[in-house]
């Protein structure tokens, strides 16, 4: 009987000893559960980012061409928001009841926020991550279209314009992005693929907003606008690596202050920037005026085929993959150089003719938009080498 007791008495302390243990590991299971929910990196502190897009230096992300074609559908309807009021223009005048004087400020004034947004928002780029500042920049931007889209009044239109463009530099958060993740003996064909949305959302924005505005109204121009920027909002959601932040040991002002010093320390950050300071100049000069001349005397075309003319530009920059597959096999000041003297011929026909043959128009267009295209690439190239 003793026996019996002692035999059960073990049997009673093995089964605690195994409940305790089962015990420890669902404890250890759900502390692990809640270290990697706590290490989890999120969006806006309350969305997880997807597993597959969560940075592992181990496994680096691959740039392959689906993402490398979602870099360049984002960058072009992001800077497509700068462009959608160019050719609507006189919709514009005639709807806020002012002369063409006034809605000229518009264009400006959106290149005004987007100079601003480079030198006070796009250096973040190198402070924090860039998936998260992508987002936030994207839900601003469709915030403030919303604004612009019902607004009635041409002061509060202005100042929503200046914000929009502020907040408007994606692209310029997307590009470092890519050339970290690209291969380096692809990072000039990578490069130009995403300047080329950047210069296609130029000239999508005018061209549908020309067909939109013919149709319909300026207004439904912006509710376009509000539904791609969602679109894209989700696509960075679904597809955006997740990437650390460079320079976790300096805040803002150390690099704003790092950015002074490049100004005299870097001779060829310093040449590319003013060369495409003077040439982003001219370009939205060629394109904002191109408005009033279509729209005046001798041509009086209607806002439809004002937009239109984007597609001549399109065709120009749709060489842009080509171009960065050669300035990937040139030295990229030579091909800089070569950019800059066609840009100046073909600027050169519109001057000279733009107002007497619409051919002078449509060969300046075409011409231009190719040789901005190739002076990006060779600039974007030498800069990220």
């Amino acid at each position: 009987m003793g026996h019996q007791d002692l035999e059960a008495s073990s049997d009673v302390k093995s089964s605690l000893k195994q409940d305790s243990q089962s015990t420890k590991d669902a404890v250890q299971v759900a502390e692990k559960a809640v270290q990697d929910q706590v290490d989890t990196p999120r969006d806006l502190w309350l969305f997880p980012v997807p597993r597959h897009l969560q940075h592992d230096p181990n496994q680096p992300h691959h740039f392959g061409w689906v993402l490398n074609l979602a870099f360049g559908f984002a960058t072009m309807f992001t800077a497509a928001n700068l462009y959608y009021c160019q050719p609507i223009l006189i919709q514009l005048s005639e709807s806020f009841r002012v002369d063409y004087n006034a809605v000229s400020r518009i264009p400006t004034l959106v290149q005004a926020g987007y100079a601003a947004g480079l030198l006070l928002i796009s250096p973040l780029g190198d402070l924090v991550r860039r998936r998260q500042l992508v987002i936030i920049l994207e839900i601003l931007s469709t915030a403030l279209t919303i604004g612009l889209a019902v607004t009635s009044d041409l002061v509060t239109f202005e100042v929503l314009t200046f914000l929009v463009g502020v907040v408007t530099v994606v692209p310029q958060i997307l590009l470092p992005l890519a050339a970290d993740l690209a291969p380096p003996a692809r990072r000039g064909t990578v490069l130009s693929i995403i300047l080329s949305g950047l210069l296609l959302g130029i000239l999508v924005a005018r061209l549908l907003s020309g067909i939109i505005a013919e149709f319909s109204s300026w207004r439904v121009v912006y509710y376009f606008a509000i539904g791609v920027q969602a679109f894209v909002l989700l696509g960075s959601y679904l597809m955006l690596p997740d990437y650390p932040s460079k320079n976790d040991h300096l805040n803002y002002w150390d690099i704003m202050w790092s950015m002074a010093k490049l100004t005299v320390t870097e001779p060829v950050l310093v040449q590319g920037c003013l060369i495409n300071l003077a040439s982003s100049a001219c370009f939205s000069n060629f394109w904002v005026t191109l408005t009033f001349l279509l729209g005046g005397e001798p041509y009086n075309y209607s806002t439809l085929v004002i937009g239109l003319f984007g597609l001549v530009g399109m065709a120009g920059v749709a060489l842009g993959p080509a171009l960065g597959y050669i300035v990937d096999r040139l030295e990229v000041w030579y091909a800089s150089l070569v950019s800059v003297i066609l840009g100046t011929i073909f600027l050169s026909v519109q001057l000279g003719a733009g107002g007497i043959n619409v051919a002078a128009v449509i060969i300046a267009a075409f011409g231009y938009d190719l040789a901005r295209q190739s002076l990006a690439v060779s600039l974007s190239t030498a800069l990220f080498s």
